[in-house]
Parts: C-alpha cells; sequence; structure tokens
C-alpha cells in the first residue's frame, strides 16, 4: 500500500473541487478532476486514500478500540486525572453524558468522511471498462467492505445511523435518516452492512499480494460478527428480545467456512499477536490496520489512537498513561488451584499489599501478556515495570495496559511527547473466531461441541509462558491454566459452557475493546456493569456517581452538532 500520502492529497483536492464546482467556471491548472480519473493508476490513489484514511479513524476522539474498553468493566479511563480528558470521564461513568458530550462528534464526522472517501472510489471505479481496469470487480468488493466495516463500527456505536452508499448526492445525504419514521428494528441497518459485506466476500481473493488489503476470509469474518448481533435482536429500549437460532445457524456456517479453509490457526504463543515484530505474520491475523514509521514521508503513518496509552514512564514514556485496567479485570486472571477460572469469587479480596498479593494467588498467563504490574517484566524485555510509571496511582491504581504497547526499545516509537507506535493493529483474529463458534454451538444447545473449543483457547494460554519469565529465569507468579473436564468441579451443562465462553472471550480479548459491544449484544450491559460498580466504587470512590441506565447506556448519543446540521432529520437516541 504505497504512496498513500500522495494519493490522500490526490483525492483532497478531488473532493475540493466537487464540493465547489458550483462557484468555480475556470478549471485550475493542476487539479485532476472526477471526470478525468479515467487512469488505472488515478483509481489505485483514490483506492489506496480510501484505506489510508482508516487508520486515521483510529485518532485520539475517535473509534480506537481502548474507548469502549474503559466503557466496559475491564478499564479505567486513567491519564493525568478526572479532569484530563473529562469527556471520557463522563462516558466511562454513564451518568453523565449527554448530545453534546466531547469527544464524540469527531467519531461521527470521522466515520462519514472515510465512507465519503470510500463512495467517491466506488463511483470512479464503476466509470472503468474491465478491459482496461481488470482489477474492477475486486476493488469494488475491498471498497464495498470498508464501507460496511465503517457503517458496523459506527453501528455499535450510536445504533440508529444512516447508511449512506454511492449512489446518494449530496442533497440526498442530507435526506437520509438515522431512524427512519415508524422504525421500531434496527435489522435493516445491519442487512445494508450484511450486503455489503457478503458481496465483499463473494467477490475478494482467498489471499491478497499486498498487505492490508482484505481478503476473502477477513470479509466473511466481520460478516459473521455481523450476522451475530442480528442473532441477538433488541428493541425499541436497547433490550435482548429473543436469540434468532437461524442467524446463529448462518454465523455458524461462515465461520465454519473460516476454519475449514486451513489458512488460520492460533499463534504458538498469544504474544505473537502484540509485538511489532509480528506486523503482518500472526498465523491469526484475518485482517489488521497498517501503520507505518521510516517510510519516506515526515512522521509516517503512525498510530496516533494509542498516542495517550503508553506509561507515564520516565525515561522510557513521556505521555499519558490512559488505558488502565481494573482491579475487576486483573482479579478476573485469578484461577483456583485446579486452574480454572473463579466464576463467582474472583472479585472478592481487595489488592492491598500487591507483591503477597500477586504472589499468594495463581493466575492465568493471559495476565502477563495484558497487565503490565510493578515488579513484572515490561512488554516481554528485561526491564522491569514499576510503580513510578502511573500517573495518578491514588485515583487509577498502578497497573497499566500492555497489548497495544511496544517495548521500550521499540524501532516503531515515535516520541511527539505522546508516544506514537507503528505496531499495526489486529481487527479480527483467529481465536476470536473460534470462539464465536464455540458462543454459537453453546446458544444452539450444542455445548458438549463447544468444549474442545474453548480448550483449544485455554492451551494456548497454557503454552503462552515463555515470554513472561523474570531475568533470573523464574515466574513473576504461580501461572497455571487448564482445560475443561467433565467432573472435578465442572458440570459441562449449557449454564456452565455458557459461563465458561463469557470469562474464556474476556480474559482472550481483555483490554482490545471488544468486551463492551459483548455486553451489548448479550443483553446484560446493565446487569454485568452495574454489579462491577456496585464494587468497584468502594475502591475508587470517583465512580461513586457512576449508573449504568438500561434503554441508554448501550449507546452513545448522536451528537447535537449532527443532529444541527441534519435539520431535524436524525432523531436521537432513548434517554438523551
Amino acid at each position: 500500500m504505497k504512496n498513500i500520502n500522495k494519493y490522500t492529497l490526490l483525492f483532497s483536492l478531488v473532493l475540493l473541487l466537487t464540493q465547489c464546482q458550483s462557484t468555480l467556471d475556470v478549471q485550475p491548472k493542476g487539479i485532476i478532476t472526477e471526470d478525468q480519473l479515467t487512469e488505472p493508476k488515478h483509481i489505485d490513489g483514490l483506492v489506496t486514500a480510501a484505506y489510508a484514511f482508516i487508520p486515521r479513524a483510529h485518532a485520539f476522539n475517535t473509534m480506537n478500540p481502548w474507548i469502549a474498553s474503559f466503557r466496559s468493566d475491564d478499564a479505567y479511563k486513567g491519564g493525568g486525572g478526572l479532569d484530563d480528558q473529562t469527556p471520557w470521564f463522563q462516558m466511562e461513568t454513564y451518568s453523565l453524558v449527554n448530545a453534546n458530550v466531547g469527544n464524540n462528534d469527531g467519531v461521527w464526522f470521522s466515520g462519514y468522511s472515510g465512507i465519503s472517501r470510500v463512495n467517491t472510489a466506488i463511483n470512479a471505479i464503476n466509470r472503468m471498462d474491465e478491459a482496461k481496469y481488470p482489477q474492477k470487480a475486486q476493488r469494488i468488493a475491498e471498497m464495498r467492505f470498508l464501507r460496511g466495516w465503517i457503517h458496523m463500527k459506527l453501528k455499535r456505536i450510536y445504533r440508529w445511523i444512516p447508511y449512506v452508499t454511492e449512489e446518494a448526492t449530496n442533497e440526498d445525504i442530507a435526506r437520509i435518516a438515522n431512524r427512519p419514521d415508524g422504525a421500531t428494528t434496527d435489522m435493516p441497518i445491519w442487512q445494508k452492512i450484511y450486503d455489503d459485506l457478503k458481496f465483499a466476500a463473494d467477490n475478494l481473493p482467498e489471499v491478497q499480494a499486498e498487505k492490508g488489503r482484505i481478503s476473502k476470509f477477513g470479509a466473511k469474518a466481520f460478516l459473521a460478527y455481523t450476522v451475530l448481533w442480528m442473532a441477538y435482536p433488541q428493541n425499541e429500549q436497547n433490550q435482548l428480545t429473543t436469540i434468532d437460532n437461524a442467524k446463529l445457524t448462518e454465523a455458524l456456517a461462515l465461520v465454519n467456512e473460516i476454519i475449514d479453509s486451513g489458512k488460520y490457526k492460533l499463534a504458538t504463543d498469544i504474544a505473537e499477536n502484540f509485538m511489532l515484530e509480528f506486523d503482518n505474520a500472526s498465523p491469526e491475523s484475518l485482517w489488521e490496520l497498517q501503520f507505518t514509521i521510516n517510510d519516506g514521508t515526515v512522521r509516517g503513518n503512525l498510530n496516533e489512537g494509542n498516542g495517550l496509552t503508553a506509561p507515564w514512564w520516565n525515561p522510557y514514556f513521556s505521555c499519558c498513561d490512559f488505558h488502565k485496567p481494573s482491579y475487576n479485570m486483573v482479579n478476573a486472571f485469578k484461577v483456583n488451584s485446579g486452574g480454572f477460572p473463579m466464576f463467582n469469587t474472583f472479585n472478592d479480596e481487595n489488592i492491598t499489599n500487591k507483591k503477597e498479593y500477586f504472589a499468594n494467588n495463581t493466575w492465568d498467563p493471559r495476565l502477563g501478556h495484558t497487565v503490565a504490574i510493578p515488579g513484572h517484566p515490561w512488554k516481554y524485555q528485561k526491564i522491569m515495570f514499576d510503580s513510578s510509571a502511573s500517573r495518578q496511582p491514588a485515583v487509577y491504581g498502578y497497573f497499566h495496559s500492555m497489548k497495544e504497547n511496544v517495548t521500550t526499545d521499540s524501532p516503531g516509537l515515535f516520541n511527539e511527547f505522546w508516544m506514537f507506535n507503528s505496531k499495526n493493529q489486529l481487527e479480527i483474529r483467529y481465536a476470536e473466531v473460534l470462539l464465536w463458534k464455540a458462543e454459537i454451538l453453546i446458544q444452539l444447545g450444542r455445548h458438549a461441541e463447544a468444549m474442545p473449543i474453548i480448550n483449544q483457547i485455554r492451551q494456548r494460554a497454557a503454552n503462552s509462558t515463555a515470554r513472561l519469565k523474570m531475568p533470573n529465569g523464574t515466574f513473576p507468579v504461580k501461572y497455571k491454566v487448564a482445560p475443561y473436564v467433565e467432573g472435578a468441579g465442572v458440570k459441562w451443562d449449557k449454564e456452565f459452557a455458557w459461563n465458561a465462553l463469557m470469562w474464556e472471550v474476556r480474559l482472550e480479548m481483555a483490554m482490545e475493546g471488544r468486551r463492551f459491544f459483548d455486553l451489548v449484544r448479550w443483553g446484560i450491559a446493565a446487569k454485568t456493569l452495574n454489579a462491577y460498580l456496585d464494587v468497584e466504587k468502594k475502591r475508587r470512590p470517583w465512580l461513586n456517581v457512576a449508573k449504568f441506565t438500561a434503554g441508554r447506556d448501550e449507546y452513545l448519543p448522536i451528537p447535537q452538532a449532527q443532529i444541527n446540521w441534519s435539520r431535524g432529520v436524525y432523531k436521537q437516541n432513548p434517554g438523551y
């Protein structure tokens, strides 16, 4: 995916000209109009510009996964205190959010800016003759994937969104409602996302020569995820109404196609999914966002969305200590003597003396890949994380998120005070696909078939300890995780299997921004998050203002600026 910056500029010039065409009577020199985009290299430029915008949509105030993480029970916002990025404090406490909350309008604007790029590219591709542009069908499939994917991202955040396709003119766009009059179900929006992703899956190659382009199976994975959302329909109050077994069966078929392709497998060590040196090399990567440094441009195409999530740790990182694991999240990694999760008692004990607490308990190894703990290695290095790396420990504690971060000496680090890095971001990985299959099988009453799938994930966790050792070759804590076996405290009925599945999803995907959306999709967000807050408030008094209100807080408000722009076409979400 070369020449990203050049083609981004090209697109911007085209868009500027298009928006001003009614006032420009003279063609400026050196500008390419949409009508002049008739050469394959120009079309490829628009496609590349669409791809290039996707990582940019994950900048500070937009849809980066860690923003969803602190809306769940996985994390606290972190940073310099409650007044550091106050809108995010409002979001993590739910009760203080309104239609004018900050760091919200940018999500919507960025998402639809990306969709605009995609639709511009589709229109240009459609004008091309396939004989002159043999990649026509594939490029349309790629663009329709990106369009469906961005809409899906927005839909998880806002639920009621307008769906904008390439046929829509500027006048049409102003009239597209996010929630049409009389609409009681959002399934038509999901169906449009489904249609785009299915077209992509049906028309993309199984393997892409260029890294970063979406493949058939990557598209199928997001299609399966979309069908899973459709399998848990919600009423007008955002509450789960039923579970659609037909949709679950459809999702299962898609998941099986990915698994049966033989093109993916679990990485030997889970660490390989979160290390710069394994960009585009993990065997479980179905699609990842591409970031660069030292690519011939001034500052590369960096992951600015994670620019705040490095520790406040002199001399290694200068900023900014956001995305702090919650005590609840850390405690979830505790296991009993058999190596199994403590579903009901995991969170009973408070962490007072950190050294004794970790030494006196046994832990799932995924703790060491997810959470930076004082006295434990930082990101598989010989350097020990320490308490000085926490900016406001009295507020947010001493733990830190590691998956999205890099080593202290990483060649991908770019210090601009904000600690940007160029590590790719996995948007979908094979472990998720396996866990979806287990979820579906359990919901369909085939829970016995789910046990070996969950055990496959657990066995990989058990095998992922080599990089967790201290410099002296010992482990910082006692690690243990065991496969489930009927008996010995395990009664593998549907209820137990469902608890095991939810737990496994949380531990495997911890701090990757999946948790909040899973809780909403399963219809248990209010129950889970209010139970979390009841305990966490005793540990973090600043959470006393927090309360998750069912029927409102499953989604963020439609930004008031967007409602104003639409002149009343957009309707606000319930409760705001």
